[in-house]
C-alpha cells in the first residue's frame, strides 16, 4: 500500500468530499499522492462512488506543495482560502449550546484557533 484516501458524501451540496490523503514517506515527492488523488475523484465523477452518482468533489488541504499543484492544474479550482485560523471560542460556544458539555461546566476546549492556512479546491474532471 502507498496512499489512501477517506471520500463521503456531500449529498446536500451534490458532491462528494475526499479527505486526508496519506502517501507513505519514501513515495512523497515522486507525483504518487497527485496521480492517485486525480484518479480517485475521477472514480467518482464518473459515477462509480457511492449511488452511481455522478458528482464532483471537494479537497481540503493546508500542505502547501500540495496546494500549489491543485491551484495550477487545470483538472482543479480553488474555490476557498483561509489563511488564518478561525475562532476557537465560537466553537466553544456551540458546543456547549448543543449540550456536548457536562452540565453546569464550562466548556474550555472546541475547534480552530489554530493559524494553519486552509485551502479547498473542487475536482473538474480531465480536460479535453
Amino acid at each position: 500500500m502507498v496512499a489512501h484516501l477517506a471520500v463521503c458524501p456531500l449529498f446536500t451540496a451534490k458532491a462528494y468530499r475526499a479527505t486526508r490523503l496519506v502517501v507513505m514517506p519514501e513515495w512523497q515527492g515522486a507525483g504518487v499522492g497527485t496521480a492517485f488523488l486525480n484518479e480517485v475523484m475521477q472514480y467518482h465523477l464518473e459515477g462509480n462512488g457511492r449511488c452511481g452518482r455522478q458528482y464532483h468533489t471537494f479537497f481540503h488541504t493546508s500542505h502547501p506543495q500540495l496546494c500549489g499543484y491543485l491551484r495550477n492544474s487545470t483538472k482543479w479550482i480553488q474555490t476557498n482560502a483561509m489563511l488564518h485560523g478561525s475562532n476557537k471560542s465560537r466553537s466553544m460556544k456551540s458546543m456547549e449550546k448543543t449540550g456536548k458539555g457536562i452540565k453546569g461546566k464550562k466548556i474550555s476546549t472546541g475547534y480552530g484557533g489554530h493559524f494553519r492556512a486552509v485551502q479547498a479546491f473542487k475536482y473538474l474532471g480531465k480536460s479535453e
